[in-house]
């Protein structure tokens, strides 16, 4: 379901650079980085790259950040934005009202279909240059009940203040402190907070607090414009001589030998080149829950079945001795199903953020201020609850407020809730890889309700807050409050249950939050090192359990965490190139 929605739940003020920072070609040291031998290489310039990269350079590790993709953010250098904001240095990137846009595709921010089969971003910052910037802090509870030991919440309590630290979390994010598009959050905290009896919170303050509680969504803006590592991690790391980030490199493989890695091969400027690791060196995979476990089977180290398939069609070396079979690698792959919620009100005023054209004193307002509605996403609103099961486990919900309506509901008096499981799922897919001789690696066709449990759980969710609104149907609605138009307000959990698992535009969609499918103690060890290698990590959202929340925060703690436990862990490999 690639619409705008569900593709969502994946700079510098005018004249003026972002921080001051200077431009690239004065911060990268101009010698051929080619034949350099570097202590870290580290795959991917996402949220998790730009951390791991920095902080392993800030330790005096010689490091050289890879990226598939170009320039994103203004103070990247990219131009790409609509007429309304030239003469300005920000580029469509830092303008946070202009999310949406991007899943028109169309995008140089966006990977090529030959790399990814998913809607992911390959461009500096990755999907933390894409998404609506939600930055939610996991509950403890996700880290004590779904991770290993070691990465307990105790474990990670100071990478996660150390990422706060570097990057804040807001609630408030019109620089003029006003909050606008908000009629439907109004209806929505009287659905929920008045009639439901869901707790009004902020979630900053209560984190672990993620059961019946409803609130203002958590961003990580920058004075109006988009964050991310990009404005705070990155900038900081190319300050460092020692730190060296290249855009436009597809790598292809890690060149080990029983998992122990000399260098990587990889393209740049349309030839092959082979870049190695210095004495002791390590790889870091940081392509995302389908690019790092991909790269790792096109090396020769996956599942044996996968392999051996590779090795018959010439892609990955035949000498079998040189691999390394780990069945665990693109394991577990999780996404959160998806249902879109068509509602309407008498009080609805929607908002439809646009990209060419939008509202001349909307677009006056935030370049002059950086308020208004082009300073926020579409989002007002966000709640969470979660479901028991009889084993004792439980089942998380989420849901947020978009600021309109979604296909054929467009009307004025529209809105959206989208709402997804998240914690506590019993369904998970892997990381396949196609079947064209291109070996592209995708998400496999099991992962939404493979469990029939987390259907009907969502499905009893669902229920239960319908039950708080007033009667109504599609075609007689509530004279006050909110009236469902895709699911009827009066639906049994059955038939919510059917209409969320039946394929729609408005349901079994895809979010893009791909995680866990490289995870700790099966793929990769509490070190994030590649079990059965001496040198290769991941360190992304493929280590990270299904969470409660948008996976974009604990992302980010685990690069603080992995890299804190790759400066901590020796490493005696003794590479001879």
């Amino acid at each position: 379901m690639k619409s705008l929605l569900t593709l969502a739940a994946i700079g510098g003020f005018l004249g003026q650079p972002t921080f001051g920072a200077p431009s690239f070609a004065r911060r990268q040291d101009s010698s051929d980085w080619t034949t350099q031998k570097w202590d870290a290489i580290v795959v991917g310039a996402g949220p998790a790259g730009i951390i791991v990269a920095d902080r392993l350079s800030e330790a005096g590790k010689k490091t050289l950040l890879l990226e598939l993709g170009g320039p994103s953010y203004g103070v990247t250098g990219s131009t790409e934005r609509p007429d309304w904001l030239n003469g300005t240095s920000l580029s469509r990137v830092d303008v946070p009202g202009l999310y949406k846009s991007i899943f028109n595709g169309g995008s140089d921010l966006l990977c090529p279909a030959d790399v990814v089969s998913a809607f992911q971003a390959c461009t500096i910052g990755g999907n933390s240059a894409i998404n609506a910037g939600l930055y939610f802090q996991p509950p403890a509870s996700d880290w004590d009940d779904y991770h290993p030991e070691g990465w307990k919440s105790a474990d990670v309590k100071d990478a996660t203040q150390r990422l706060l630290d570097t990057q804040p979390s807001i609630t408030s994010y019109s620089q003029d402190d006003k909050y606008y598009m908000q009629t439907g959050y109004d209806e929505a905290r009287k659905w929920l907070v008045d009639s439901a009896g869901f707790s009004d919170v902020s979630f900053n303050e209560e984190p672990d607090n993620k059961d019946k509680v409803f609130g203002r969504p958590v961003y990580n803006y920058i004075d109006g414009q988009r964050g991310g590592p990009t404005r705070t991690y990155l900038q900081n790391a190319l300050k460092r001589s020692n730190f060296r980030l290249q855009t436009n490199v597809r790598v292809q493989r890690i060149n080990h030998i029983k998992g122990v890695a000399s260098s990587i091969t990889a393209q740049v400027d349309g030839a092959l080149v082979q870049i190695p690791l210095s004495c002791n060196g390590r790889v870091v995979l940081s392509a995302g829950a389908l690019g790092s476990p991909g790269l790792l089977m096109h090396s020769g180290i996956g599942p044996l079945e996968t392999i051996s398939n590779m090795s018959a069609a010439g892609v990955v070396p035949n000498n079998s001795s040189s691999w390394v079979i780990n069945p665990s690698v693109g394991e577990g792959l999780f996404d959160n199903p998806n249902t879109f919620i068509e509602l309407s009100g008498p009080t609805i005023e929607s908002y439809v953020h646009d990209y060419n054209n939008p509202i001349p004193a909307d677009k006056d307002l935030y370049l002059s201020s950086r308020s208004g509605p082009y300073a926020v996403a579409s989002q007002t609103s966000a709640f969470w609850g979660y479901v028991p099961n009889p084993d004792g486990t439980k089942a998380g919900v989420q849901g947020t407020i978009d600021s309109s309506g979604h296909g054929e509901y467009g009307s004025n008096n529209t809105i959206t809730l989208n709402i997804y499981g998240t914690s506590g799922l019993g369904s998970a897919g892997r990381v396949i890889l196609s079947n064209d001789g291109k070996f592209i690696p995708g998400p496999s066709s099991d992962v939404y309700y493979a469990d029939p449990r987390d259907a009907e759980n969502i499905a009893t969710f669902i229920h239960s807050i319908f039950q708080a609104l007033p009667s109504s149907t599609p075609e007689s609605s509530a004279a006050d409050g909110l009236t469902p138009l895709n699911i009827p307000q009066n639906s049994t959990v059955e038939e919510i249950r059917t209409y969320i698992t039946t394929w729609s535009d408005y349901a079994v969609g895809s979010v893009q939050h791909w995680s866990s499918s490289c995870r700790i103690g099966k793929c990769v060890d509490a070190d994030t090192k590649v079990i059965g290698t001496k040198n290769i990590h991941v360190i992304d959202a493929s280590i990270v359990s299904p969470l409660t929340v948008n996976p974009q925060f604990g992302v980010m703690v685990a690069a603080e965490k992995g890299a804190e436990r790759i400066l901590a862990s020796k490493l005696n490999v003794g590479i001879t190139l």
